[in-house]
């Protein structure tokens, strides 16, 4: 054990947590707090369901924002008096360092992230549409791993997840689904996973039992609801209806409730299948039109900044991100920060986490 060490990682830990002490100060989240109470106390707050979920779920970020800053503040007071116990000798306290020392590197780690969650669009639900590549069943086999696979993410990070709309493939697997998913800076995390994902694997569709490489590709907006800064013309929608062949049991096969729109200036097309009303299926598309369309301006103002400070970096939708390799070794590894793992099942299972702090931590840095 050397004091000095720890005297220096002690000023190391405060230097991070100053600077989340600066960008999510308490005094601040206290009156965001009381702010959506406020809100709650309404009479007439319960009479708009969205609003209320919008406004419980944000009050939960607040709420478990607050607790991690008080925990920080304790576990930092906490190293600090322990590093005095042992510089006087307290050689007994010792076993508790190393539990402290993870604890703190943790939440550190955590709150640090969140900081990073700052885009206009962050703390947005996400709509993430599922498309399979060229290769029938094999990629549509491989798209519906990944369906699974953002399933189970969203249960780890205690995340809702419903689906949208949902196109069967051709004998196995999926051509094509849509998830809305609603959490704490859902669209801030799984921005993430926009582009190709290509597996590599001994094909479960081959009798000779070969190595195939399969594609699919992953699209991420955020859900605008009730949003104003996204004007949309009805005159440039060209809006079909027809049957839904997904989810939903008989009666949505029965009417043409499903909706599908085409936004005519860009050609654009969005699609929700899973509401037995066709109003409510059309609400639901246009504001997947609307994140569309955000996420289209977003990436015009990336690529100008881009081509004014010469970043070489690929920002455009479709570049391929991410490789899964399961035979003849497990790996999976992103293209873009070098993340990589040996534990590729662990992936397939939901453990998106680590690349998507080593996703925004790689962003971070190239914007600063």
């Amino acid at each position: 054990m050397d004091i000095f060490q720890l005297e220096q990682q002690y000023k190391q830990f405060m230097q991070q947590a100053e600077h989340i002490f600066a960008c999510m100060p308490i005094v601040a989240l206290e009156e965001k707090k009381k702010q959506l109470q406020h809100k709650q106390e309404q009479p007439a707050f319960y009479e708009d369901l969205q609003a209320v979920k919008k406004v419980n779920q944000a009050l939960k970020v607040v709420e478990n924002n607050m607790e991690d800053i008080r925990l920080l503040q304790t576990l930092l007071n906490d190293f600090e008096t322990l590093i005095g116990f042992l510089k006087e000798g307290e050689v007994s306290l010792e076993s508790e360092l190393e539990p402290l020392q993870k604890k703190l590197q943790e939440l550190l780690q955590t709150l640090w992230v969140q900081t990073l969650f700052s885009g206009e669009y962050d703390h947005f639900p996400a709509v993430i549409t599922l498309h399979a590549g060229a290769g029938g069943e094999e990629a549509q086999d491989w798209t519906e791993m990944l369906a699974r696979m953002y399933e189970q993410y969203a249960e780890k990070a205690g995340f809702s997840i419903s689906m949208l709309s949902n196109q069967n493939g051709d004998g196995a697997g999926i051509k094509e689904r849509v998830y809305v998913i609603e959490g704490a800076y859902a669209y801030g995390k799984l921005k993430a996973e926009k582009g190709v994902h290509r597996l590599v694997r001994l094909s479960p569709f081959d009798a000779n039992n070969r190595r195939h490489t399969s594609f699919a590709s992953v699209e991420v907006v955020p859900l605008l609801e009730n949003d104003t800064t996204i004007t949309i013309d009805e005159k440039d929608l060209k809006i079909d209806t027809y049957r839904s062949g997904g989810a939903g049991g008989q009666h949505v096969n029965k009417t043409e409730s499903a909706v599908r729109i085409t936004h005519l200036p860009t050609g654009i097309v969005v699609q929700c299948q899973n509401e037995r009303s066709q109003i409510q299926n059309r609400e639901w598309a246009m504001q997947m039109l609307k994140g569309k369309l955000a996420e289209l301006k977003e990436q015009e103002i990336l690529k100008k900044n881009a081509e004014l400070t010469g970043e070489m970096k690929k920002i455009e939708w479709g570049s391929q991100i991410r490789s899964y390799v399961l035979h003849p070794y497990s790996m999976v590894k992103d293209l873009r920060t070098n993340h990589e793992t040996a534990d590729a099942q662990g992936v397939l299972n939901g453990n998106l986490e680590p690349f998507i702090i080593a996703y925004t931590t790689w962003l971070h840095k190239g914007e600063s």
